[in-house]
């Protein structure tokens, strides 16, 4: 038996809907394979805990989730909570706790699912975003001084670190050199940021000179969101800085049709700690507790975290359903369809236990 031990946060808005819908399709692909469990242990934590005890999650958060294998993160935000508070009280310190330096957030068309980019089909669009997750600019460096004053001051400090950016440009090439193209894009804005993106670019220079079987090109982020949109075919794996990757990414989930089909590991390479997989939709407040929530990031997150736990036969077979359910048109209504975060769910058990799956 093939045991896995999974935190699942379920946290914020949609979270706790995805985040269930996600441990159902986790039991059906336990029950398909007799020699495959996961022990799933959720924890209560996120903004109504903050609103009982004045914090995200408790003292020995980290500690407590050490033990696991992988950690499933639903979202985090909520109207009456400022952003800062939950982010940087509950994700932000499990990233940098454990060193999830790796933030891999892939982006396809799914079948079934309409790009808003005309004549872009299942196929043209298939990217890997690689997102530098523990420096950079939210490095949470920074103050303000003479508050409520005119004189006041604010500043954000972004750190780049040589031992930081040689680390995840290494991580992006070996995955551009796994996947058929071989074709890495390093993404900064060094015309500008003249300081920490020159340092980028030169990294990434020198660390290329250990990939020769890979290609690479590199771009700013501005002409990157022109190249995304005009010309996606050009791109495959991507690679940016914390900020900039951050909103490259929630362009790449629109472009393929939503942010509900968006997954995101969030990677300690080396495996000392456990790694943690989550949607990037967010808390999407305005749709919480309807039934509408699209499950389908929740899922490939979770044929991610299959994929790291060394169970890649259970992750392709989760993906394959899930593109069976979204070819057959069973969508929720962020991507055109009728159904709820309930028919998806069951749709894809359904595929799970089907013999040709």
């Amino acid at each position: 038996m093939r045991e896995y031990s999974i935190a699942a946060i379920p946290a914020d808005g949609i979270g706790p809907e995805v985040i269930a819908a996600g441990a159902t399709v986790l039991a059906a692909l336990s029950k398909r394979d007799g020699g495959l469990k996961f022990n799933i242990e959720n924890f209560d934590w996120g903004s109504d805990y903050y609103k009982k005890h004045g914090v995200m999650m408790p003292a020995d958060g980290l500690s407590r989730l050490k033990k696991f294998d992988a950690i499933y993160f639903g979202a985090v935000g909520a109207p009456d909570v400022p952003d800062h508070i939950t982010l940087w009280g509950l994700r932000l310190p499990i990233c940098q706790g454990f060193d999830q330096y790796a933030n891999v957030r892939p982006t396809k068309i799914l079948p079934g699912i309409t790009s808003p980019l005309r004549h872009c089909e299942p196929g043209d669009l298939d990217w890997v975003i690689v997102r530098e997750n523990s420096e950079g600019e939210y490095s949470g460096h920074g103050g303000r001084a003479h508050r409520g004053l005119p004189e006041e001051v604010g500043t954000e400090v972004a750190i780049f670190t040589r031992v930081g950016v040689t680390r995840i440009m290494r991580y992006a090439f070996r995955l551009a050199q796994s996947r058929p193209r071989k074709f890495l894009t390093v993404v900064t804005k060094s015309n500008a940021q003249r300081h920490g993106m020159v340092m980028w670019d030169e990294i990434a220079a020198e660390v290329a000179g250990e990939f020769p079987d890979v290609t690479w090109d590199k771009m700013l982020v501005d002409a990157m969101t022109v190249r995304m949109t005009l010309n996606p075919r050009s791109l495959d794996t991507i690679v940016a800085t914390n900020l900039h990757a951050d909103i490259l990414s929630d362009l790449a989930g629109a472009l393929a049709g939503s942010l509900g089909v968006a997954p995101t590991g969030n990677i300690d390479p080396e495996r000392r700690f456990p790694s943690m997989f989550e949607p990037i939709h967010g808390s999407a407040f305005d749709i919480a507790g309807k039934g509408i929530a699209n499950p389908v990031a929740t899922f490939w997150t979770a044929a991610q975290m299959l994929d790291h736990l060394g169970e890649a036969e259970a992750s392709a077979r989760l993906m394959r359903a899930v593109e069976r359910v979204t070819g057959a048109g069973i969508l929720t209504p962020d991507v055109g369809g009728t159904a709820t975060t309930r028919d998806v769910t069951e749709a894809v058990v359904d595929a799970i236990h089907s013999s040709n799956v």
